[in-house]
C-alpha cells in the first residue's frame, strides 16, 4: 500500500477563484478516492498490486471509485455567490435540486432528491454510495445521483457523480467488507437510465444556470 493519495484537485487554486464555476471532470482510468478524513487501511494490498490510483478529495464521506465514463460534475460556489448559502443542507439541496430536475425529464421511473439528514450505517459508511444525504437523487429508491461537499472561508465545492456502470465490483479492494454493503451499492447507473452524458451535461448547465464550464483531466 502506497504511503499516501494525492490530492484530486488543486484546492488552493479554487479557493482563489472570485468565480463559480462548473467542472466536468474525468478519469483515465479506475481511481479510489477517498474522503478527507478517511484511513488508507480501509483499503486492501490488492489496490497496489493492480495499479489502481489513489487520490483523496476534501471533506467528508467514504470511498467513491471512479471510472472512465462516469458523468462527474463538481460547482464551485465562492462566498459572495447570491446562489451560496451557509447551511450544509441547502448548499446540497441546491445542486440536487438541479439534478433531479434535469433525471425527472429524461427517465421513466420515480425520481426523488432526499430532502433529510444524512442516513448511513456506520459500518457501510465506508463506501460513500452505500447511504442517503441531503440533495443525493434516487431513481425508483435506488440511488442515481452521489453529493459530496467542501466548505471553506472563500466558498463552498460541491461534488457530484452518476456512474456509468455498478461499482460493487471495487469491493474487492476494500481489507474488509461489511456484511450487507454489497447489497448497499445496488445504484443506478448511466446504463441502467438510459442516459446519455452529453445530454444530461448540457441540461445540467442550463438548470444550474450562469457558470463557466472548465473541463478537468485527472492525471
Amino acid at each position: 500500500m502506497r504511503d499516501e493519495a494525492r490530492e484530486l484537485y488543486d484546492y488552493d487554486s479554487l479557493r482563489a477563484r472570485s468565480e463559480a464555476c462548473m467542472v466536468v471532470a474525468r478519469v483515465p482510468s479506475l481511481t479510489l478516492v477517498l474522503g478527507g478524513h478517511q484511513d488508507l487501511s480501509v483499503l486492501g494490498p490488492r489496490v497496489a498490486r493492480d495499479g489502481v490510483a489513489l487520490r483523496r478529495r476534501r471533506g467528508g464521506g467514504g470511498l467513491v471509485a471512479l471510472r472512465p465514463g462516469d458523468l462527474w460534475v463538481d460547482w464551485w460556489l465562492p462566498s459572495s455567490d447570491s446562489r451560496w448559502s451557509p447551511d450544509v443542507g441547502v448548499s446540497s439541496r441546491l445542486v440536487g435540486g438541479w439534478w433531479r430536475a434535469v433525471l425527472a425529464e429524461r427517465v421513466a421511473g420515480d425520481v426523488r432528491e432526499h430532502g433529510g439528514r444524512l442516513e448511513v450505517d456506520p459500518a457501510l459508511g465506508v463506501m460513500c454510495f452505500a447511504g442517503r444525504g441531503p440533495g443525493e437523487v434516487f431513481v425508483d429508491g435506488r440511488k442515481a445521483v452521489g453529493v459530496t461537499q467542501w466548505r471553506v472561508r472563500e466558498g463552498t465545492f460541491l461534488s457530484t457523480v452518476v456512474h456509468a456502470h455498478e461499482t460493487r465490483d471495487v469491493l474487492r479492494y476494500l481489507r474488509y467488507v461489511p456484511p450487507g454493503l454489497e447489497e448497499a451499492l445496488n445504484h443506478q447507473t448511466l446504463v441502467s437510465l438510459a442516459l446519455d452524458a452529453t445530454d444530461v451535461l448540457a441540461a445540467l448547465g442550463e438548470a444550474s444556470g450562469g457558470f463557466d464550464v472548465h473541463h478537468y483531466a485527472v492525471v
